[in-house]
């Protein structure tokens, strides 16, 4: 896959041109070309009221049910979480996180899709669990997950976590054919989450010359691609995470994105970031990719 150049206007794909590109993206995925990047938007296919909460809004509803913050930060999660952490104590606001994300997702026909694919990496960059059920319901031995972790509970100068699918901290973790990683945590094994605030401080003082990033994810993406695939850019926290991520990667990039629902910022960090849209329902995406024919 070619490399494409950066620029000030925005790449979309519609109609036939799409159609193509998918078609194009679905040879991507069975050559690990291209890494699949998953967001909460792929819990509303699963159900159209998910167990679990679907994006950050939603988690910051959850979070204010159990502690009302101030109203100036009430929809803005990461604020609500560390309000709960000043208040209630790190171990309250975990423990919150684990109960609202304890129900589980049933993985999508694109999750099990993915999970028998010989992908190198795929990125889940929601809490839910849903892609590592997937690989386990796939009977996958040959998956590593890397989860970001706070610093808050740590004594160790780590970043990360390594975990088999059985839930075993893995201590070095070693290179397996496919590395799930979770760059936020994730509710499953061990609940490691970073949410609030002052989990972020140290990871975005270091995200820029890549230092919580795992090598391993940074070996692996250098030659690939990327696909958004239930993604939104409109929080400076994810446009930062999703940048850092993609950065040195060699390969072309798609994003499946609502392009009349986009906002300013996420416009421009697509075409900063040489982000093509894919201007279909998720839905339609999906089943695209994995219908045999």
């Amino acid at each position: 896959m070619t490399v494409l150049p950066k620029s000030d206007h925005l790449l979309i794909c519609r109609g036939d041109r799409a159609e193509k590109q998918l078609h194009l993206l679905k040879e991507a995925l069975a050559a690990d070309d291209i890494i699949p990047y998953l967001g909460p938007g792929l819990l509303r296919q699963s159900s159209a009221a998910p167990p679990v909460p679907d994006g950050p809004e939603a988690v910051a509803a959850a979070l204010n049910i159990r502690a009302t913050a101030p109203s100036r930060i009430r929809n803005k999660m990461w604020s609500v979480a560390q309000f709960i952490e000043q208040r209630r104590h790190r171990r309250t606001l975990q423990a919150w996180m684990a109960e609202i994300f304890a129900a589980s997702v049933p993985p999508t026909a694109l999750h099990a899709r993915l999970a028998t694919l010989p992908l190198s990496l795929i990125i889940d960059s929601w809490y839910d669990g849903t892609m590592r059920a997937a690989l386990i319901a796939n009977g996958r031995t040959d998956v590593v997950e890397i989860q970001g972790v706070t610093r808050a509970n740590e004594n160790r100068d780590i970043w990360t976590k390594s975990y088999d699918l059985s839930g075993k901290e893995l201590r070095p973790s070693p290179a397996p054919k496919t590395v799930l990683y979770t760059p936020h945590g994730s509710v499953r094994p061990a609940a490691n989450f970073l949410v609030s605030d002052a989990d972020y401080v140290e990871v975005l003082t270091e995200i820029d010359i890549q230092t919580p990033i795992p090598e391993i994810v940074k070996e692996r993406r250098a030659n690939r691609g990327f696909l958004f695939l239930g993604c939104r850019f409109d929080d400076q926290m994810l446009r930062i995470f999703a940048r850092q991520i993609i950065k040195r990667s060699n390969g072309q990039r798609f994003a499946v994105i609502d392009a009349a629902t986009m906002t300013k910022n996420e416009r421009r960090f697509c075409a900063e970031c040489a982000i093509s849209l894919i201007d279909l329902p998720i839905g339609e995406v999906a089943a695209a990719l994995v219908n045999p024919a």
